[in-house]
């Protein structure tokens, strides 16, 4: 993918695993945005379904050896019914493969979603947990 290349503009659906994967992926290379995979396997619904939806390019300049990212906003089904927000920074090469969701009622309701849901941070503190994934 090419510098000039838009980001792609399709939301993603991923199961559990898969999210624990990616995440994985993202502490192995540091990248800027991710959760600890440890929580994440913690808190997420075993037979949760989780969303990417492609909000930017990110570069690491300083490892030219890490090729772009696209960072994205993650919505998160947790144990409990409850969403949560946050981002995870993923290799082109990761997302592609990625199903997509094709229905436009979903792709809204996520969206919607998105919007109206708190971020693990705010939702820890809501907990009365101070720490950060």
């Amino acid at each position: 993918m090419n510098s000039d290349e838009p980001v792609p503009r399709e939301l993603k659906v991923l199961d559990t695993a898969s999210l624990v994967r990616l995440e994985e992926r993202a502490c192995e290379l540091s990248l800027n945005q991710r959760l600890d995979p440890a929580w994440v396997q913690a808190n997420a619904a075993p037979d949760g379904t989780h969303y990417l939806w492609p909000a930017l390019w990110n570069s690491l300049p300083h490892r030219p050896g890490i090729s772009r990212q696209i960072r994205c906003e993650l919505l998160i089904t947790l144990h409990a019914g409850d969403r949560v927000m946050s981002l995870l920074d993923v290799l082109p090469d990761d997302f592609a493969p990625l199903p997509r969701v094709t229905s436009r009622d979903e792709d809204m309701e996520v969206s919607r979603l998105l919007d109206s849901s708190p971020s693990v941070k705010e939702w820890l503190l809501g907990r009365g947990v101070p720490d950060q994934p």
